[in-house]
Formats: structure tokens, sequence, C-alpha cells
């Protein structure tokens, strides 16, 4: 269902656009999902709401079929965060290593300190870091609103599979003109 409204509190959480990834073959070029989040970050910012950038720093312990992501060594400035995002002093930053931005991150504890019942997504990977935060802020009780195109994913199966089957079961979906157009009427 397209996004309805903006809670009087909602934070914007961009997951994972950093220099690190910043040249991954994804189906949409990174620096432009990047900058359409730093759109949504200018919004945000303007109306006084909560900005996190998220940034993976390392990976969770487990074998998987893809090998052991905990050993893979991240090199200096991979958790930069990319310049489109027009970081600001006021912004809240943060580090992870598991997919979700909530999982031992303080995330839940932050928002919840600043009044936040509704948050809006965007990042990398639609599929991964986008989903499995979506998936926790929903379990949380907040309020679920994604940008839909300020995401990407390393394939498209994989990009449609969330926007049309997992998040119009989390929450509403909506594009950065038409989220920022319901904050602005908020």
């Amino acid at each position: 269902m397209p996004i309805t409204t903006v809670d009087p509190r909602t934070a914007l959480l961009v997951i994972d656009l950093q220099e690190g990834v910043a040249g991954a073959k994804t189906i949409h070029p990174v620096r432009d999902i990047a900058a359409r989040a730093g759109e949504l970050a200018d919004a945000f910012r303007r109306h006084g709401q909560p900005v996190v950038l998220v940034a993976v720093t390392g990976s969770a312990p487990g074998r998987t079929d893809n090998g052991d992501a905990s050993a893979r060594a991240f090199p200096d400035g991979f958790a930069d965060l990319l310049p489109e995002l027009g970081w600001h002093h006021s912004d809240h930053t943060l580090a992870k290593n598991r997919w979700g931005a909530f999982h031992d991150t303080g995330l839940y504890e932050h928002l919840t300190a600043l009044g936040v019942t509704q948050v809006v997504l965007a990042g990398l990977a639609t599929s991964k870091g986008v989903e499995s935060t979506a998936r926790a802020a929903y379990d949380h009780g907040f309020h679920v609103t994604l940008a839909t195109d300020a995401m990407t994913d390393f394939t498209e199966s994989a990009h449609q599979h969330s926007l049309s089957s997992v998040f119009p079961d989390l929450g509403e979906t909506g594009t950065v003109t038409e989220i920022i157009t319901a904050l602005t009427k908020s």
C-alpha cells in the first residue's frame, strides 16, 4: 500500500551506502541510490526529523554455502559514508556487523529515546540490509515505510521479491518524492 502518512516523529534509516560498495555491480548504480537517499535525508533534516546513517563494518559469524563471512577483512575506508548522503553533524551514525541495523547496535534504544514511532528505509541491499532492518523494525513495533526508488540490490529477482512479496507485509512503500510530499504534509 502506498505511503499514507508520516508520524510526528519519524526517522530515516539509510543502510550501507558507503565507499566500499560504491562500485558494486547492482541493478541501479549505488551512487544514484545514494543521491536519492541524500534527497530524503535533506528533507528529514529540514523537518527536524532524525537521520540515521548505517555502515557495515563486519559480518556475522557462522558457516554459509558462500563461506565464512566473519573472516572477511574490510579495507581502510570501506565504511566511509558516501558524500551523496550529505552527512550532517545532527545525523546519528552507527556501525553494524549483521545484515540488519538493530542487532547489537543500540538503534532500538536510540530511536525509542527520541520518541520515534515510524522509520523510513533506504539503501543496500534491498533483500539483505534493508529487508533485515525492516523486519526488525516491524518486530519492534515501528511503522515501516520503504523508499522503493532509494534502494538497490545485486540481482533484479532479489530486489523484486522484496518489493512485491515481503515489503507489503512489513509496511507501506513510496518513492522519494511521495515520501517527501507526505513528510511536508505531516
